[in-house]
C-alpha cells in the first residue's frame, strides 16, 4: 500500500486556497450540481422546450480518480484516471494480485494444516482490518474527510466501531463537538437523553468518526450532518442514502463492496448508483481532484468494472399506474373536463411507449432473420421431448406440495438426508439436512407460519460472501463458474422440491470451513455418480403414503418417465440440435411478445384496467352504476398513505367502532411501510382480534379484485398490505410507555420506528378528515385522540434544522 499511497500523496490539494466566484457563475454551478444528482437519462417529450437560454452541461469541475483495493492485499490500483481513461495495465496487475494471494493461501494451508483466507473487511481495531488500514492511510495522507459507503446499516456501525483506536480530532475540535452535542440533545426529554443510541454516539463523534443511515434517531442523524458540514467529522460510515443529500461533499469516497442485495439477488452496483455515490468525492474550490477507492474481494471482469465506473446511467422509465385514489378523485372533482383516459393519453408512460414502437419493429426484423438461419431439422422430436419433461415437472411440483406436509415429511428429514430446494425461480440444487426445528407457538396473536412453522436447517451450496465478523448478507446460490461455499440455510417445508433416498454422514461440528467443504465434495461426487439425477424417495413404496390422489400422481409421473426414458433423444442427445431448438423457441416467443406489444395499444390496456378497477369500486360501493362517487368513495378520496379500499372498508364495516383510540393507533400502524422484523410476532389479546379482522377484510378485497380480472395474488396482497410488525410497539407507546421500553419490544432500528410513527400520525389525520367528510363524528374524535396519543417525546422532537 505504501507505494500507491505515496503516489497519491504527491498530488497536491487546494484545501487552504480561497476561491471567489461571480454570482451568475456560482448559480450555474449549483444548477450543474443539482443536475448531477439526477443519475438517469430522461427522454423529454418533443412538446417541451427550454425557457432559458443557458443549458445545463454534464461537466464535473473536480475530476475523479478511481482506485481499486483487493481485500487482503497491500496496494491501491489506479483503474480510471482523472481524464476518465481506463488503465488496463493496472487492472491486469490487480487480477494478478488475486492469483498470487490464492497461491500464498494454498502454501500457508499446506504448512499450517488450515486455511488462512483473505483478511476480513471488518476485523478488529488492532489494525488487521482492511477498512482500518485504508482509513488510517487516508488520514495520514490528509485525504480526509472520507465517506465510507456500505450497503448494510449494521455493517456501517460495525466498521465505525472497529476504529476505536483511531482519533482524528484535536482537543479544540473535541470541545466543539461536545458543546454542539449537548445543545442538540436539549430538545429531548431527560429520560430520552440517556438512551444507549445517544450516549454511545458521543465518544465516537468526539474522535471525528460518525455513522449515518436511515435507522438512526433523527436527532443523531441531523447532528452528524451538521458536524460533517462543519468539518468536525473526518470519517463518516454511511449507506447509499447519504449520497442523495446536497452540499455534503468529501475529498475521498470508499466503497466496502461492489455488490448489493436488491431483494432478489446480489448484483453489481449499477452505473447510476456508482455515479451518485462517487459524486460525493471532490470538493469544488478545495480539492484538485476527488479520490474513489473500491474494495473488491474477488476477481471481476474488466468490462464489468469499466461499465460500473464509466458506464451511462440507466434510462428513466415511467412506472405510471392507475390507482383507486386517482380514479376516485378524477371522478369526483374533474367535472367532466379531465377524465382518467385524458390523464393516460398525456402521461410520460404513453409517450415512452409510442417513442419505442419504431425500435421494436427493427428488433422484430432482426429476430426474424435470426430465426430463419437457425436449424429447424428435428424440431418436432425435440419439442415432444421437452413437453414430456415439462409435464413431469408440473406433476412433481403438485406431488411435493402434498408430501411436504409436516405429518408426512418430518420422519424422513433426518440429519444427512439429501433434499432439493427451490425458491420460486431460484434453484438451490441438492443440500444436506442438518436439523429440523419448530418455531415456538406465539399464541392467538401470531401470524400463521407456512409449513406448520417447521424450519429445516440445510447445508446448501452458496455464493461466497461469508465474513469472519459474522456480517454475512442473505445467502444466494452461486453463479455458473463461481466458487462455491457450503452454509447452513433455514428452509421452510414448502421450499423442498425433492427428497433423495441417499443419506450421508455429517460431522458433529460444522463450524470449521473444512467440515463443510467435505460435505460439498461428497454432494458433488454423488452428482457425478448419478448423472441422470439422484434416486428419489417414492411416496407410495418408500414413504407408505396411501392417499388416492398421491397414488394417482405417482402413477402418472411413472408413465411419463417411461415415455421420457424410451424417447430417442434421452439416450443419444444431439446437444447442437437441442440448443438450436431452444434458441429458436426463445426467439419465436420474443417475436410473438414484441408483435403483441406493437399490435395491442397500450392505451387499450389502460382502458381495460380502468374498466376492471371501476367494477371493483362498484362492487365495494364506492361508485354507483352511473359512475357517481358515493359516500364510501368520498372517504377514499382523502386517503393516499395507506390502502384506500381496505381502510374505508374498516371504517364502514364497524371495525374501528369497537376499538379504543390506543387499539386504533395500533391497527392503523399495519398500513405503514416499515422494516420487516426477523422476530416472531407476538401480540396481546386486545390487538390480536382487530388484526384478524383486518386480514379477513384484506382477503375479501383481494378476492373481489381477482374476480374483476385484475392480476392479483390474494395471499401476496394480504401479506403486502397488512404489516403488523410495529403493532405492539405503537400500542404501548400510545398508552404512555417510554421510548426505552418500546425499543426493547422489536429488533427494528430506532430511526425506522420514529419514521413510521410520524407517517402513522399523517395517516391518522387523513382518516380523521375522511371521517369528518362522511359525518362520522365519533370516528373523527377517535382518530384525533389516537394521533394525539402518539405526539410526544422523542418520536416528535423538533428538527435541529428548525
Amino acid at each position: 500500500m505504501e507505494e500507491e499511497s505515496a503516489a497519491l500523496g504527491k498530488r497536491k490539494s487546494l484545501e487552504n486556497s480561497q476561491v471567489t466566484e461571480d454570482p451568475k457563475q456560482e448559480s450555474a454551478s449549483k444548477r450543474r450540481a443539482l443536475a448531477r444528482t439526477c443519475v438517469h437519462e430522461v427522454a423529454v417529450p418533443s412538446g417541451y422546450t427550454s425557457t432559458k437560454e443557458e443549458s445545463i452541461h454534464d461537466f464535473r469541475p473536480t475530476p475523479l480518480q478511481h482506485y481499486v483495493f483487493p481485500m487482503g492485499g497491500s496496494g491501491l490500483y489506479l483503474v480510471v484516471d482523472e481524464n476518465e481513461q481506463f488503465r488496463e495495465d493496472n487492472f491486469l496487475k490487480l487480477q494478478d494480485s488475486f492469483t498470487k494471494q490464492r497461491l500464498s493461501d494454498s502454501s500457508k494451508k499446506s504448512a499450517n494444516g488450515k486455511s488462512s483466507g483473505r483478511t476480513a473487511k471488518g476485523g478488529s481495531a488492532s489494525g488487521g482490518s482492511d477498512i482500518y488500514k485504508i482509513v488510517k492511510m487516508i488520514m495520514e495522507r490528509k485525504f480526509h474527510p472520507v465517506i465510507v459507503f456500505s450497503f448494510s446499516r449494521r455493517e456501517c456501525e460495525h466498521h465505525a466501531m472497529s476504529m476505536s483506536k483511531l482519533d482524528f480530532n484535536t482537543q479544540e475540535e473535541k470541545d466543539d463537538v461536545e458543546q454542539v452535542f449537548r445543545n442538540a440533545v436539549l430538545c429531548l426529554n431527560e429520560e430520552d437523553r440517556c438512551l444507549p443510541a445517544i450516549e454511545l454516539m458521543l465518544p465516537l463523534l468526539m474522535r471525528g468518526i460518525a455513522v449515518h443511515h436511515s435507522g438512526l434517531l433523527p436527532v443523531i442523524k441531523e447532528l452528524v450532518e451538521l458536524l460533517f458540514q462543519e468539518g468536525l467529522i473526518k470519517a463518516l460510515f454511511a449507506t447509499e442514502t447519504f449520497a442523495m443529500g446536497l452540499n455534503m461533499p468529501a475529498k475521498t469516497v470508499v466503497f466496502t463492496s461492489v455488490k448489493k442485495w436488491d431483494g432478489d439477488s446480489h448484483r453489481y452496483m449499477g452505473s447510476g448508483e456508482y455515479i451518485q455515490m462517487s459524486g460525493r468525492a471532490g470538493r469544488r474550490g478545495k480539492d484538485e481532484r476527488g479520490i474513489c477507492i473500491i474494495m473488491i474481494d474477488e476477481q471481476m471482469e474488466m468490462n464489468t468494472l469499466k461499465d460500473m465506473v464509466l458506464g451511462k446511467p440507466a434510462p428513466l422509465v415511467s412506472t405510471f399506474r392507475l390507482s383507486y385514489y386517482s380514479i376516485l378523485n378524477l371522478m369526483s372533482r374533474a367535472e367532466g373536463q379531465i377524465t382518467a383516459e385524458h390523464v393516460i393519453k398525456n402521461s410520460f408512460h404513453q409517450f415512452q411507449y409510442e417513442k419505442a414502437l419504431p425500435d421494436i419493429g427493427k428488433k422484430v426484423s432482426k429476430l426474424e432473420q435470426e430465426a430463419a438461419l437457425l436449424d429447424a431439422s428435428g424440431e418436432a422430436v425435440v419439442a415432444e421431448y421437452h413437453k414430456l419433461k415439462l409435464e413431469i415437472a408440473q406433476l412433481e411440483k403438485k406431488l411435493m406440495s402434498e408430501i411436504t406436509r409436516p405429518e408426512r415429511v418430518l420422519y424422513y428429514l433426518d440429519p444427512g438426508r439429501l433434499i432439493k430446494v427451490r425458491e420460486g425461480s431460484t434453484d438451490w440444487g441438492w443440500g444436506v439436512v442438518v436439523n429440523v426445528v419448530k418455531r415456538p407457538s406465539a399464541g392467538s396473536g401470531a401470524l400463521p407460519a407456512r409449513g406448520g412453522g417447521y424450519i429445516v436447517d440445510t447445508l446448501l451450496q452458496c455464493s461466497p460472501g461469508s465474513n469472519e465478523n459474522g456480517t454475512r448478507p442473505k445467502p444466494c446460490p452461486p453463479c455458473p463458474g463461481e466458487k462455491v461455499e457450503m452454509h447452513v440455510v433455514p428452509v421452510q417445508l414448502p421450499l423442498i422440491s425433492a427428497l433423495s433416498k441417499i443419506r450421508i454422514s455429517i460431522p458433529s461440528d460444522l463450524r470449521p470451513p473444512e467440515a463443510r467443504q467435505s460435505i460439498l465434495l461428497a454432494v458433488q461426487e454423488l452428482g457425478t455418480r448419478f448423472p441422470q439425477g439422484l434416486p428419489k424417495l417414492n411416496p407410495v413404496t418408500d414413504m407408505k403414503i396411501e392417499d388416492v390422489e398421491i397414488v394417482e400422481l405417482v402413477k402418472q409421473i411413472e408413465e411419463l418417465e417411461k415415455k421420457l426414458f424410451a424417447h430417442p433423444l434421452h439416450k443419444s442427445q444431439d446437444e447442437h440440435q437441442i440448443r438450436s431448438f431452444q434458441r429458436k423457441a426463445e426467439v419465436n416467443h420474443e417475436i410473438q411478445q414484441l408483435k403483441s406489444k406493437m399490435r395491442d395499444s397500450q392505451l387499450q390496456k389502460f382502458r381495460d384496467e380502468l374498466r376492471n378497477r371501476s367494477r371493483v369500486l362498484k362492487k365495494l360501493g364506492h361508485i354507483d352504476a352511473d359512475g357517481v362517487v358515493q359516500l364510501k368513495g368520498r372517504a377514499a378520496c382523502l386517503i393516499d398513505t395507506g390502502d384506500e379500499l381496505l381502510v374505508t372498508e374498516l371504517m364502514f364495516n364497524g371495525t374501528f367502532n369497537d376499538l379504543d383510540h390506543h387499539q386504533v393507533a395500533a391497527l392503523a400502524s399495519c398500513f405503514i411501510p416499515v422494516d420487516k422484523s426477523s422476530e416472531q410476532i407476538q401480540l396481546r389479546t386486545e390487538i390480536a382480534k382487530p388484526l384478524q379482522q383486518l386480514q379477513e377484510s384484506a382477503r375479501k378485497i383481494a378476492e373481489i379484485q381477482h374476480e374483476c380480472k385484475l392480476d392479483i395474488n390474494v395471499d401476496e396482497y394480504v401479506e403486502s398490505t397488512v404489516r403488523p410488525f410495529l403493532m405492539d410497539v405503537i400500542y404501548c407507546w400510545s398508552k404512555g410507555a417510554t421510548f426505552a421500553e418500546v425499543i426493547q419490544m422489536t429488533d427494528i432500528f430506532e430511526g425506522s420506528i420514529i419514521r413510521s410513527a410520524r407517517r402513522l400520525d399523517e395517516f391518522l389525520n387523513q382518516l380523521r378528515a375522511a371521517a369528518q367528510a362522511v359525518g362520522e363524528v365519533n370516528l373523527e374524535n377517535k382518530f384525533a385522540a389516537a394521533s394525539e396519543s402518539l405526539r410526544r417525546g422523542i418520536m416528535f422532537a423538533n428538527s435541529l434544522y428548525l
